[in-house]
């Protein structure tokens, strides 16, 4: 009965039912988190891990059928690595490489030409809350840890049910956000609430993820990604190309802003949301927040619109690759070997490394330009003067072309496919970047006055 249902609901919106249903998965979110916040909230932990554990593993069933069995190997190996191997490095490096395996093999048997709504999409989240568990299992048992640390760690194994409904919690499993077992452990014992025995309001972040919908359903129909390979596009002008790849980035990005916003609502009506109090004496509720929409919209740099999307895998990233590679004792490769660590998370397709280089690039130019920006006079009196409105509208042009000429071989994942792409716009974006990294010394020596020239460190 549901079938026929979910296949006529799919094309009444003009949406394949795979879609359909992560959508339909994500708002009963909503009802599961009241249910538990109204009646659930102070039972016994095995109560709690019980219910979160058996939601999850329904949606599960509801979208992926039978592969969720791949989610409960993970699970459960995860499990007997943390039990039988101990707090050792050995376990840390054990669990990644498990997992990532796992996952790549998992990209591997299942890719096709486009993407695809599939079991591996929630694993990908799956597989970097497994493997940070063991990294807050083995810091359970180091000294010196800093305050991020410290608030993750864990002093003892999880138990199997434990893990289950930390793994499959329906706030988090099939898009994220990514949260600590310890997150976990505080929501179970009833501590995330700023009024206990009360559910906060989420219809704020719902109402926003919702216009967010809105906005994707009826803008990405018109910027497809499939209008780049077509003989039309490369009859364009060139100025329509680019400004094509700039609105095709903003409203493609729109279906992952509305995912995670929706689903940050159903955490925080959960109380996983809950992040104490703040300095001005506020209840905080942004622990669980994926996206900071209004500095996404109005940012005009690179840097910022990173800080502002997919917030939790990047702190993810930052806690457990970047910051653990301190030995190495170079900001540089620890930049670097967490961008390919991501870019291969994401899958094996080449596009995604192309993606990841390019953010590199950027970002490293970008910080030289504001630096020259801050250190010369001329410069920093035209940003601060009333030619700043016009400054700011190209700035955005820029930074969104940018965004769009980065992101396209994410979404055209093979080489063929965004290098056509590339060819087509004669690979301006390149060009650009390499003349600005070629030139800004030079204007360096020219607009700075010589005590400031050499470019201060960057953070």
């Amino acid at each position: 009965m549901a079938a026929p249902l979910l296949e006529k609901l799919s094309e009444s919106l003009g949406s394949p039912e795979p879609a359909v249903r992560l959508m339909l998965s994500i708002l009963i979110g909503y009802p599961c988190a009241l249910v538990y916040r109204r009646f659930l909230f102070y039972k016994a932990p095995t109560v709690l891990h019980l219910y979160h554990a058996l939601f999850g593993l329904a949606l599960a069933a509801f979208n992926f059928g039978t592969q969720l069995s791949h989610s409960v190997v993970c699970i459960l190996v995860q499990f007997l690595m943390l039990r039988l191997m101990g707090r050792t490095i050995t376990t840390v490096l054990s669990s990644f490489f498990f997992q990532m395996i796992y996952l790549l093999a998992g990209y591997y048997y299942t890719a096709t030409e486009e993407y695809d709504i599939k079991w591996t999409m929630p694993h990908c989240v799956l597989t970097l809350k497994l493997v940070g568990l063991a990294w807050d299992y083995y810091d359970g048992g180091q000294e010196n840890l800093n305050a991020e640390q410290k608030m993750s760690s864990l002093s003892s194994v999880p138990t199997l049910l434990e893990m289950f409904g930390f793994s499959y919690f329906y706030g988090g499993f099939l898009v994220g956000p990514q949260f600590t077992l310890r997150s976990y452990q505080r929501l179970v014992a009833g501590e995330l609430t700023d009024c206990p025995g009360k559910p906060p309001t989420a219809l704020k972040r719902f109402g926003l993820g919702f216009l967010c919908l809105v906005i994707y359903t009826i803008f990405s129909p018109s910027y497809p990604d499939s209008y780049f390979l077509t003989d039309e596009y490369e009859a364009q002008p060139f100025w329509y190309r680019c400004v094509f790849i700039s609105l095709w980035a903003k409203f493609n990005l729109y279906k992952y802003v509305c995912c995670w916003v929706i689903a940050e609502g159903a955490c925080i009506l959960s109380g996983l949301g809950y992040n104490g109090v703040g300095p001005d004496g506020q209840h905080l509720w942004n622990a669980c927040t994926n996206m900071k929409v209004w500095l996404f919209e109005t940012t005009p740099l690179f840097q910022g619109t990173i800080r502002s999307f997919n917030i939790n895998t990047n702190a993810w990233a930052a806690r457990n690759v970047f910051k653990r590679l301190k030995f190495v004792g170079n900001k540089t490769v620890s930049h670097v070997t967490t961008l390919f660590f991501l870019a291969i998370w994401h899958g094996l397709h080449s596009g995604y490394i192309m993606c990841f280089s390019m953010e590199f690039f950027i970002i490293i130019i970008e910080r030289q330009a504001q630096a020259l920006v801050r250190d010369s006079p001329v410069l920093s009196s035209m940003a601060n003067s009333a030619l700043y409105p016009v400054i700011y509208v190209v700035q955005q042009f820029i930074h969104w072309f940018l965004m769009g000429y980065s992101l396209m071989p994410f979404c055209l994942f093979y080489y063929d496919k965004w290098l056509q792409v590339y060819l087509s716009v004669y690979f301006c974006g390149h060009i650009c970047l390499i003349l600005t990294f070629l030139i800004l010394p030079y204007l360096r020596k020219a607009l700075v006055p010589k005590k400031d020239q050499s470019p201060k460190k960057q953070e």
